[in-house]
């Protein structure tokens, strides 16, 4: 694969994974204003490697904190970090149940660039409202298993293209009213499982069909995406810290718009 190729394609998945306008829709996008043949599962595989890998770099202290408290959980200590793994995988749970059945019913029907404009639009909207009704005064020790089981059930919208898995997660936590860069710390780390089942269902696709033949591609895609999304989590974290999701809404309500104007007047 051409170097350009693969350099957009890292750029566009390690960037728009953890901001709040959807990897899924971007990547959609990528072939059919390019012309670009699809990428194949072996790129797939190593951008999803790389995001997850920025991730585990960013919030390694979590990470530690969670291990540590599930071995302390082993021995009877119950400890803030054990109960942030536990609500990780509560919240994962809905997920992998809905990716199961989008893979095996729906995975072409939700391709349209159709459903991609209105969805940007729709959830652009819903993180306006739900980012405008929550109140900021909850931090993630406060997080029960309730929440964490609606926060996860809100992730399965994330398989239609334009949703974006941040984005409905955050908004989902800001309803609970939790402060924005807690929102998105959770969103974040419930990344880590999400990310980790899309790349082991692909990587086992991929080896199934024996696609072993681009590990210097495969290994630049997950360098380029691991810088890209280490980049974005520490600009969104930032970010968060002294301003809202305005930028982000903006930016879905206008790509949503120019997408309609293409599907409805441009490619006829």
């Amino acid at each position: 694969m051409p170097l350009f190729h693969i350099l957009v394609l890292a750029l566009v998945q390690g960037i728009t994974e953890f901001l709040p306008i959807s990897s899924s829709g971007h990547l959609i996008l990528v072939p059919i204003f390019t012309g670009w043949p699809d990428q194949g599962l072996a790129i797939d595989v190593a951008a999803h490697v790389g995001t997850l890998a920025a991730v585990l770099a960013y919030f390694w202290r979590d990470v530690a904190r969670m291990v540590a408290g599930l071995a302390r959980l082993l021995a009877g200590q119950r400890e803030p970090g054990a109960r942030l793994a536990l609500n990780l995988v509560i919240a994962t749970l809905p997920a992998l149940a809905a990716g199961f059945l989008v893979q095996l019913y729906a995975q072409e029907a939700l391709r349209s660039l159709e459903l991609l404009a209105w969805t940007m639009i729709g959830f652009g909207l819903v993180l306006f409202a739900a980012d405008r009704i929550g109140y900021a005064a909850g931090n993630l020790d406060k997080l029960g298993a309730g929440q964490a089981l609606v926060i996860g059930l809100a992730q399965c919208l994330a398989f239609i293209p334009g949703t974006s898995r941040s984005g409905i997660t955050m908004s989902a936590a800001r309803l609970f009213g939790y402060e924005r860069t807690e929102a998105a710390r959770f969103s974040f780390l419930l990344s880590i499982p999400a990310i980790l089942a899309a790349a082991a269902l692909e990587g086992g696709k991929m080896l199934r069909a024996e696609r072993l033949d681009q590990l210097q591609d495969m290994g630049l895609t997950a360098g380029l995406s691991a810088i890209a999304g280490f980049l974005a989590i520490a600009f969104m974290m930032r970010w968060l810290r002294h301003a809202g999701f305005g930028i982000f809404i903006a930016y879905r309500l206008l790509f949503g718009g120019v997408l309609l104007y293409f599907v409805y007047f441009h490619a006829r």
